[in-house]
């Protein structure tokens, strides 16, 4: 069955959705020019193809005890497959996520940590599992994520 498209509707229902998963339908569909009822139908047809796969909520992690991310290169001798690389990282709670990369380094795992102390206790951790011969850390200094500005601009009118 091929994928259907979605139109400019759909895309402004997902960025409203992406930006407070928590609005309510008649908000959407104050934003978005429609019934409450048909912005629920089409996020029903986009949970149900799978284009929305699921709702969370957004951290501060400063409060949260976890103020500091970083970014390691993680390099493997010989080829690392996927499930190498995730097991090197998953055991750790401060892991985030772990990235496969094309080409070097082999992965990229993002961390949050405490503090610096804590950041070289878990990169050394990292350089003690299977095969690893190298990581190289950047810390980061500022972030800007794209949809987890929680303001309230209301979403561009379609055409």
């Amino acid at each position: 069955m091929a994928e259907r498209e979605l139109d400019i509707i759909d895309h402004q229902i997902l960025d409203l959705l992406s930006r407070n998963a928590r609005r309510t339908m008649g908000d959407i569909a104050e934003r978005v020019s429609l019934s409450p009822s048909a912005v629920t139908r089409r996020i029903d047809r986009l949970e149900r193809d799978g284009v929305i796969s699921g709702y969370t909520v957004v951290v501060d992690h400063a409060k949260a005890g976890r103020p500091l991310q970083a970014f390691t290169e993680v390099r493997f001798s010989g080829t690392a497959d996927l499930d190498e690389i995730r097991a090197a990282a998953s055991t750790l709670p401060e892991v985030q996520a772990v990235f496969a990369t094309a080409g070097d380094p082999d992965a990229l795992v993002w961390l949050r940590v405490p503090d610096v102390e804590r950041l070289g206790h878990v990169i050394e951790q990292l350089r003690r599992s299977g095969r690893v011969t190298g990581t190289k850390t950047l810390i980061v200094v500022d972030t800007w994520t794209r949809h987890l500005e929680l303001d309230d601009e209301p979403a561009a009118s379609s055409p």
